[in-house]
């Protein structure tokens, strides 16, 4: 008797175009971005945009994201999101006492763009993340860290032959930083600790061997945050926003107890201490400037034209402060705790042992690194930031499971006598 043939699914040409370009978008932002960033200056601004454009476009595709509508409501009107629309809002009314209006201008569109990118990301990524674009991840910063390692090793030979200087090996360790946690959570959540510890203890070494006082104190910082929160996930949430937010709200005051401490240990002529010194005497001599600040742009530009000392720090502590005021600040501190804390909820809720402490981490390190001396607005550390979120979100919505039953809940099937052979 002929067999009646079995219908096949039919294939949409467009969802596996969608699956591709969603791929390849994944791989450039896993893959290629973190292994170009140890080479290149400009890998992050580049790629970052590219990837993302391509996740976009396959969500536009396949419509695979989470409901746009519902999302975006969440988002828009959540506390930490409303807090970050005032510092961007005061940040746009500081143009109107700024002594740097066309590149203060500039800085900010290029600002809020980023902003709208990371958005536009953060709506298009998958209601559900396949395991096999996330396993590419932990790949990316492995290839990353032996690059760096590479160049480590034998960066005074191969650096004499490319045009790049020490600066971007700088923001290539600054990505390995941020990276390796959702790599570590990543791992961890799928039980896979030994690979999670072998690709920590890669990245360290890699940052050990291209010494960098900020990058090693980031991890250092991070590794501590997230053996808190392993061991008590709400005490570590708790400690991380309120160590970040608190630093923020009394910025203006640590000039003045760090500095007998830095004369004690380094000497009153250390370079580190007279930073310290320029800190605290433009708190003292403009305390009314403490309301308003001196503009947006301002600390980064004011250098160059003796508003500034020139040995001010590059902190973000201090150019918040000194650009935006107590209405920055504090905006910025409420919005930055209020994010922590909402991130070490859902996490806690998804996977508490992985993706929590991975979370923190991440907090932790990246505020250290703003705190030790990357610019406030600096492009390519924003957009880093950018990368590190939508990792991060991406990892968190890869925590679901497909729970098989249990044989012993399934009904038996009734079996029916098979007939008698009357041959």
């Amino acid at each position: 008797m002929a067999r009646a043939p079995t219908s096949r699914p039919s294939i949409d040409p467009a969802l596996d175009a969608a699956a591709l370009l969603r791929r390849v978008g994944f791989f450039g932002l896993f893959v290629l971005l973190p292994v170009a960033a140890q080479v290149a200056r400009r890998a992050t601004v580049i790629l970052a945009p590219i990837a993302i454009a391509l996740i976009v476009i396959a969500s536009a595709i396949d419509g695979k994201q989470r409901p746009l509508r519902v999302t975006a409501t969440r988002m828009l009107t959540s506390t930490a999101f409303l807090a970050g629309g005032l510092v961007i809002l005061w940040s746009a009314l500081s143009l109107v006492w700024t002594p740097f209006l066309g590149p203060a201008t500039e800085r900010l569109l290029n600002l809020t763009a980023t902003i709208l990118m990371t958005l536009a990301a953060y709506l298009a990524l998958p209601d559900r993340m396949r395991s096999a674009n996330l396993y590419l991840l932990p790949l990316g910063v492995i290839a990353a860290s032996i690059v760096s390692i590479v160049f480590g090793l034998f960066g005074d030979t191969l650096l004499r032959t490319m045009p790049e200087d020490q600066s971007s090996v700088d923001r290539g360790l600054t990505v390995l930083a941020l990276l390796v946690w959702p790599s570590v959570a990543w791992l961890r959540s799928r039980g896979r600790d030994l690979e999670a510890l072998g690709t920590a203890i890669l990245v360290a070494l890699a940052l050990s061997i291209s010494p960098n006082i900020t990058q090693i104190l980031a991890l250092a910082v991070g590794a501590v945050a997230f053996a808190l929160t392993t061991y008590r996930p709400l005490v570590g949430v708790r400690a991380v926003a309120l160590v970040c937010g608190g630093l923020l709200v009394s910025a203006p005051f640590l000039p003045f107890l760090a500095r007998p401490i830095g004369i004690v240990a380094l000497g009153p002529t250390a370079p580190n201490v007279l930073t310290i010194k320029a800190w605290q005497k433009v708190v003292t001599t403009e305390p009314v400037r403490l309301v308003t600040g001196h503009g947006f742009e301002t600390a980064s530009r004011g250098r160059f034209v003796n508003l500034l000392p020139g040995n001010a720090p590059t902190t973000m502590l201090f150019e918040l402060w000194y650009e935006l005021g107590i209405v920055g600040a504090f905006a910025a501190a409420f919005a930055l705790h209020a994010a922590i804390r909402h991130s070490g909820r859902s996490a806690t809720a998804t996977a508490p042992g992985a993706i929590a402490p991975g979370a923190m981490a991440v907090f932790a390190s990246a505020f250290t690194i703003a705190c030790i001396g990357v610019g406030l607005t600096v492009i390519w550390w924003v957009t880093t930031l950018t990368v590190t979120v939508l990792v991060f979100i991406a990892v968190e919505r890869g925590q679901f499971r497909t729970r098989r039953p249990k044989a012993s809940l399934l009904r038996p099937r009734a079996v029916s006598p098979r007939p008698a052979n009357d041959d």
